[in-house]
């Protein structure tokens, strides 16, 4: 490996000033030490608390119709029966002791239409007095099996049958609904522990078919993507994979045009138009500001289309999309901004004669390069960090378009619909500059003082927009903590490697040696907590599910729940509301009194959907 030549101003202020076995390198290594314990120790508090809270909005909202549902899919294609009967003939038989009913998803496009030609269908009957009269009731006979149009049992007619026309007309909606099957469903069961265990065992010797799951809330399902073929996710998933590897490949052109801009006096040679830019007075500005300008541009279309691709793998409820899509920015921030501009830098540096041929050249070209790359990131938390939050904070586009909106065209609906807050934009921005500051701590700490800044008014602002700004529509019960905590522990080995090889590049083989038992012990950590923690997270206690269960089978309230239970996950409602605003909130929701439980909405809104409004009122801003 080449050394780097010609020193900046900037390696004053960085361990590249300390000279080869000087003394001050132990103070380096003690820093690391301290760092990395204080990094350990707040890790494994939150971890805990997050953990507790966790198990906390389960038992304290015991009634979610989530707990009781299961989502079904790979149902297997059958030329005798439909999709609904083949799931009700399974449950039925498998699980006659604990299965109530379910209800089948239909092809998404097709939700609106059918609703529509059942209107039509409606207008019919009662225009034709001769041949069908209007029953009494608007729902059908309870039965195991659900309607999809009312809620009601799907084994009984939509419309009772009073003549032949009504008969026919009925024929009629039930083979279009039958057209309209997807092979997934929701099934509802009789306690949270039937529910659970159900979720959690192989229903079938084909691993393939009756694949299930614990449902997600009524409004974090995703159905569009419930339609798509169990069979074919994982062609999905690799497609996926090979299109985002695809994607950072072909944004290292931006990023190596970015560091071209900070390192002009190396192209000179290569492009001599560029010399007479270099004599400018506005050469600061284009070295300087303008890059991370241009980066944090380009950066804008990555959080769209990685939630794209998260659509495209599958997932059934929002808050795994969104989770899975803030996944996939993460490791693309890291990779495209962190070590694709320090590595594009030291390639513009020495023309393209850069040769990396082991891990270990690798990790020698990092502990050289990035003290060297401190200014660039001071102005990238600059220009992304600190006018993001400005940004955030005013929210520009709804502001402008409002006003417009109801001033100009004098219109009284909003611009915009209320927002849901986006944790793959936010998240991963606050995760990219922590791996800028474990990093840059001990090799270049002039960035501490203006992280610390972005860090103070992030907390602040994230906080007031949580609570007051945006919608929150359903509730992520700490899953993201684990992508944190895996970020944050990723900083810390990263740092304790660079650092590690720097002490041995300043002929300090004991400080270097030093760093050995720290890398081994952080990677010790993160194991006690995946072990401790994780399966918090990934799992659900049986033991709190029974004892829940034997709480409401003695308050009497089990059957009540069970009973409203089937109304909660109706397709046809809950895709109705995707595609309007949701419902403005009344003065009451913004008290500080908790909402009570028995003023509803409407008469057909379920105690689960009530809940999910409470939860609104009371989100848990650390979860």
């Amino acid at each position: 490996m080449e050394g780097i030549e010609d020193p900046t101003a900037m390696d004053l202020l960085t361990i590249g000033n300390v000279r080869e076995g000087s003394r001050w390198l132990w103070a380096h290594c003690f820093t690391l030490y301290v760092i990395s314990a204080c990094a350990c120790t707040l890790l494994y508090f939150e971890y805990e608390n997050v953990a507790r809270m966790r198990t906390e909005q389960v038992q304290r909202f015991p009634t979610r119709p989530s707990n009781f549902t299961v989502v079904v899919r790979g149902i297997p294609w059958s030329s005798i029966e439909s999709y609904s009967e083949s799931v009700g003939k399974f449950f039925s038989n498998y699980y006659a002791s604990s299965y109530i009913s379910h209800q089948i998803v239909y092809r998404f496009g097709a939700v609106q239409q059918l609703m529509e030609d059942a209107e039509k269908m409606y207008k019919v009957m009662t225009t034709v007095p001769v041949m069908a009269t209007i029953p009494d009731k608007q729902c059908c006979e309870p039965n195991a099996e659900r309607c999809g149009l009312c809620g009601a049992g799907a084994g009984s007619n939509s419309f009772k049958k009073v003549d032949g026309g009504s008969t026919f007309a009925n024929r009629n909606v039930n083979d279009e609904l039958r057209e309209k099957e997807c092979e997934a469903a929701l099934v509802f069961f009789r306690s949270r522990f039937d529910a659970l265990v159900v979720s959690q065992t192989i229903q079938s010797a084909d691993p393939m078919l009756w694949v299930t799951e614990l449902a997600p809330e009524p409004l974090d399902v995703f159905w569009q993507n419930l339609c798509v073929p169990y069979n074919l996710l994982w062609i999905r998933k690799i497609s996926v994979f090979i299109a985002s590897i695809v994607f950072s490949v072909l944004f290292l052109l931006p990023t190596t045009f970015v560091q071209g801009l900070t390192k002009i006096q190396y192209l000179q040679n290569a492009f001599p138009f560029l010399r007479r830019v270099s004599d400018r007075s506005y050469i600061n500005l284009i070295t300087g500001y303008l890059p991370s300008l241009v980066l944090t541009v380009f950066l804008t279309i990555v959080p769209p289309l990685m939630m794209l691709f998260s659509t495209l793998e599958g997932r059934v409820s929002r808050s795994t999309r969104k989770r899975s899509a803030c996944v996939k920015v993460l490791i693309f921030m890291f990779w495209n901004v962190y070590f694709s501009n320090i590595l594009s830098g030291s390639w513009i540096e020495r023309m393209g004669k850069l040769t990396v041929t082991s891990p270990k050249d690798l990790a020698t070209l990092l502990a050289e390069l990035i003290p060297r790359q401190a200014s660039f990131f001071m102005t990238y938390v600059m220009t992304s960090g600190w006018s993001g939050l400005t940004f955030e904070l005013l929210q520009p586009v709804p502001l402008v378009g409002n006003w417009l909106f109801k001033c100009v065209l004098m219109k009284e609906d909003d611009f915009v619909r209320p927002m849901t807050f986006s944790f793959h934009t936010e998240v991963t921005r606050v995760l990219l500059f922590g791996l800028l500051g474990f990093t840059f701590c001990i090799l270049a700490p002039l960035i501490l003082p203006f992280l610390l800044v972005y860090f103070c008014f992030a907390f602040l602002v994230y906080r007031n927009q949580i609570m007051n700004v945006y919608y929150v529509k359903y509730q992520t019960d700490g899953s993201y903590w684990t992508l944190a905590h895996n970020a944050t522990i990723f900083s810390l080995i990263l740092t304790q490697v660079v650092a590690g090889i720097l002490f041995g590049m300043k002929k300090s083989s004991t400080a270097s040696t030093c760093t050995i038992p720290l890398i081994i012990c952080t990677a010790l950590f993160n194991v006690f907590c995946k072990n401790r923690f994780l399966p918090l997270f990934k799992n659900r206690a049986a033991q709190e599910a029974i004892e829940m269960d034997r709480d409401d089978e003695k308050s009497g309230k089990l059957q009540e729940l069970v009973e409203k239970l089937p109304k909660a996950y109706n397709q046809f409602e809950l895709c109705g509301d995707e595609m309007q605003l949701p419902p403005k909130e009344d003065d009451d929701k913004h008290s500080d009194k908790p909402k009570k439980s028995g003023s509803s909405s409407s008469s057909s809104s379920s105690n689960g959907l009530e809940e999910l409004e409470i939860v609104q009122q009371e989100n848990l801003p650390g979860t």
